[in-house]
């Protein structure tokens, strides 16, 4: 190769290229513009060695390290220069929570649940309540996320309008920044609006107004396509319990999959195949182009003039694109489009290209189209599969063949992608290999195709035998998902010994004879044995999750993991338990609770309990009046026959209960004997955690006035301690100036939903605990809170600063 040589070629500038898109990814804070000159000077001085290798340096080695330098470089810039256009267009604070009328296009599929609608709006015109002569020129984003929901209790109110994608309306809304849940290892939902443009959320508050469209762009045509395809499967289907998966394959909707059918494809390793990914964009393709063909040999003055391969090539991928298109377009699909259309085009040029260079130009587009790309899951499982295919079947005499190559590749894929699984969702599954065993082929060349002949030709008796196949499979999935060795949890492993891993994985897939296979091994026991460090013998760690308005505090000593609270209920399938608690536990390597505390029955502190218990052993609950005081019998649970669903009404929580796990004190200081006529939030468990050393926390659940002068009355100073967790999320009913003294901590903790409409943490009991030397952190402003009695106190105790990232809070 010419030049510098093939390590720097296509494929070392690409990589470079991506290191630098990931490098901007986590940075705390875009560059200033004034970086921007030594970025520019690195890329001149890559072009001159590039011009000519021998005046600049006579050393291959300083070519190759200048010209990767530069591609890092270029993609730190690139990516930084993108990154400074989106996060311009934000919100500005003077418009946050305050009513508008907008005027914009519904630009999206809209996703309805239960009594509600979501969509994405593209706003024309923005402007403030009472003042609609006046539009508002700058501060407020072009693409919002908007949802609309049915009135409760309004059984005269008219019903949410069938809202169409490419409609246009006019809409009171009240818009805040992209929020999100801010917890170790929990989904990111702020980079996820920032990847698709989504600056600002937002409710529609009452009616809105259809306006006339003079015109539709394409975009809104495709999504109302998809929208007509959804209409004809639910109509056809209308109680078929797997209709959701048909749906997500034909148009890429993946909402209307059930909760339950989720834990099964989880479970399995088997959830991308209800995904649009490349493997079915690529059969797609090669569907279309082989039919093409094949019509095309059978025209001899066609054939002629014009290759049956090129017009198979040609056709393949227009066929490809229109479902790409149809799809959603998503990484996995742009990915495989764009290696279609290399492969097309060294088709109809009539040039042979390694698959190194066809997999790093999809890459190079994907970065340059998308430098968000890199935040997702599917990008590096995607691009993470293919290039695992090219080592597997590569560098060999002779190539494997027939069931020999189908079983190395998935064996190789599932060892390659183990490292990615444990980053991304702390976990993989065993299953997974014996589960694409038959459900890639059925979904691949029977259910899918079914489904697309469905969209295009609608035939009820196609869909209705698509979907039998469907439950066939997900008979069997369900079978191996009940193994209790199912899914294996991974605790979230540190940058280094991840990357360590995936090496390792990649030394073991390459052919036989190469070296380091041994140390591999190794490398890749120590991954599976690591876990996160601990406190030490007679210290304790507590975690206040970032659940939104509610509570759940997580409790580790050295050997033992309590949870206090399971934080909210949001809506009919979705509460803090199962989106945020049990990420949160996986990510840190718990596997069992030996206890769980719910200081009362409300929502906003017992929601999330249901998930908890189906997600993980719990040794022994303990509940606040409040709940139900009959014993509930040992139920199994589905995902695991072995492990017994602890009762709900275990141990009742009661003022003088105490224990001691590995030299560190639990006391219960509540609730107290209060008169008749208490309130459930009086009656609440209150936890003072402590050590020998000092150091203590106080829980304090949702007790008002009268909770706290009790308190006060029985126990004085001793409820002195050096973090108190604010009672019902600093509400004016709390917080007294008798207890605030009382407790007299450190740190008062503010565990409250951004924005909430309750104005948690007031600002007078914020005010107050500050007059009293305490310091203030809040979840809804910092994410998760931490507090260690292992040594010094953090400096930042709040993930958003631990974990900064440029988009957070914009």
């Amino acid at each position: 190769m010419d030049g510098i040589g093939i390590i720097t070629g296509m494929c070392g500038i690409v990589f470079g290229i991506l290191l630098g898109v990931c490098c901007l990814q986590r940075a705390a804070d875009l560059p200033f513009w004034s970086a921007y000159g030594g970025l520019v000077a690195v890329i001149a001085l890559a072009v001159i060695i590039f011009r000519n290798p021998g005046s600049v340096s006579r050393r291959r080695g300083v070519s190759r390290l200048v010209c990767w330098a530069a591609a890092f470089v270029l993609g730190y810039a690139w990516a930084a220069w993108r990154a400074d256009i989106r996060i311009a267009d934000a919100l500005d604070a003077r418009f946050e929570g305050h009513d508008l009328i907008l005027v914009g296009t519904v630009s999206s599929l809209p996703d309805v649940r239960g009594e509600g609608v979501r969509f994405v709006f593209e706003i024309e015109q923005a402007h403030a309540l009472g003042a609609e002569g006046e539009a508002i020129q700058s501060g407020i984003p072009h693409r919002v996320q908007l949802s609309w929901f049915q009135k409760r209790g309004a059984e005269s109110s008219e019903p949410l309008p069938n809202l169409q994608p490419g409609e246009r309306w006019r809409l009171p809304v009240r818009l805040k920044k992209p929020h999100g849940a801010a917890v170790p290892g929990v989904f990111d939902f702020e980079a996820w609006l920032l990847e698709r443009g989504v600056r600002a959320t937002g409710t529609v508050r009452g009616g809105g107004r259809r306006l006339h469209v003079e015109s539709i762009g394409w975009m809104s045509r495709v999504h109302r396509l998809r929208a007509r395809i959804r209409r004809q499967f639910e109509a056809a289907l209308p109680d078929a319990p797997y209709r959701g998966i048909l749906v997500a394959l034909a148009v890429g909707e993946q909402n209307a999959i059930e909760k339950e059918q989720w834990e099964t494809l989880r479970r399995t390793g088997v959830s991308h195949l209800v995904a649009i990914s490349g493997l079915h964009v690529s059969l797609v393709a090669l569907a279309a182009g082989g039919l093409c063909m094949l019509v095309w040999r059978r025209l001899p003055r066609l054939a002629l003039r014009c290759p049956a391969r090129m017009v198979g090539a040609v056709t393949g991928l227009a066929a490809a694109s229109a479902y790409a298109v149809l799809s959603g377009l998503g990484i996995p699909a742009q990915r495989a489009l764009v290696m279609l259309a290399v492969m097309a085009l060294c088709l109809v040029s009539r040039r042979e290209t390694a698959m190194r260079n066809v997999l790093a130009l999809a890459l190079f587009a994907v970065l340059a189209v998308d430098p968000w790309a890199v935040l997702t899951a599917g990008f590096w499982l995607s691009f993470g599969a293919v290039a695992v295919i090219a080592l597997a079947l590569g560098g060999r005499v002779l190539p494997l063949r027939g069931w020999r190559a189908a079983a190395r590749l998935q064996l190789a894929i599932t060892l390659v992608t183990i490292p990615v699984l444990a980053a991304l969702f702390q976990g993989f599954s065993l299953a997974s290999p014996f589960a694409n065993a038959f459900a890639i082929p059925m979904v691949s060349f029977a259910i899918a195709p079914m489904a697309l002949v469905a969209a295009i030709f609608p035939a009820v008796w196609l869909l209705e035998l698509a979907h039998t196949l469907i439950s066939g499979m997900m008979t069997a999935l369900q079978w191996l998902a009940a193994f209790p060795v199912a899914l294996h949890d991974i605790p979230l492993p540190p940058t280094w010994l991840l990357l360590c891993a995936t090496a390792a994985t990649v030394q073991l897939i390459l052919p036989r004879g190469t070296p380091g296979r041994l140390m591999a091994l190794a490398v890749l026991g120590g991954f599976f044995l690591w876990q996160p460090p601990r406190p030490a013998p007679g210290e304790f760690r507590a975690a206040v999750l970032d659940v939104g308005q509610g509570l759940a505090v997580h409790l580790q000593t050295a050997h033992h993991d309590m949870l206090y609270d399971t934080g909210p209920l949001y809506g009919e399938e979705s509460d803090a338990g199962g989106r945020i608690v049990l990420p949160y536990l996986r990510a840190i390597g718990v596997k069992r609770l030996d206890a769980a505390l719910i200081s009362h029955d409300d929502s906003d502190h017992a929601g999330g309990l249901e998930s908890v218990r189906l997600g993980i052993e719990i040794k022994e609950i303990m509940a606040g009046i409040g709940t139900d005081d009959t014993p509930e019998p040992p139920t199994p649970n589905q995902w695991n026959p072995h492990m017994q669903l602890t009762p709900i009404r275990g141990t009742p929580c009661a003022a003088g209960l105490h224990w001691q796990w590995d030299a560190v004190d639990f006391t219960l200081l509540a609730p107290p004997n209060l008169a008749e006529g208490r309130r459930d939030n009086d009656a609440s468990c209150v936890l003072r955690v402590s050590t020998a050393g000092g150091k203590s926390l106080l829980l304090t659940g949702d007790i008002a006035r009268r909770g706290e002068e009790e308190l006060v009355r029985q126990y004085g100073s001793a409820l002195q301690s050096t973090a108190v967790i604010a009672a019902h999320h600093g509400s004016r009913s709390s917080s007294t100036p008798a207890f605030v003294d009382a407790t007299n901590p450190g740190t008062v903790i503010f565990s409250a939903g951004y924005r909430n409409r309750y104005n948690h943490p007031h600002p007078q009991v914020q005010e107050r605990w500050q007059s009293a030397g305490a310091k203030p952190l809040r979840t809804d402003l910092g994410g998760t809170v931490f507090f260690e009695t292992d040594g010094e106190q953090e400096e930042t105790p709040v993930w958003r600063e631990k974990e900064a990232r440029y988009w957070h809070g914009r």
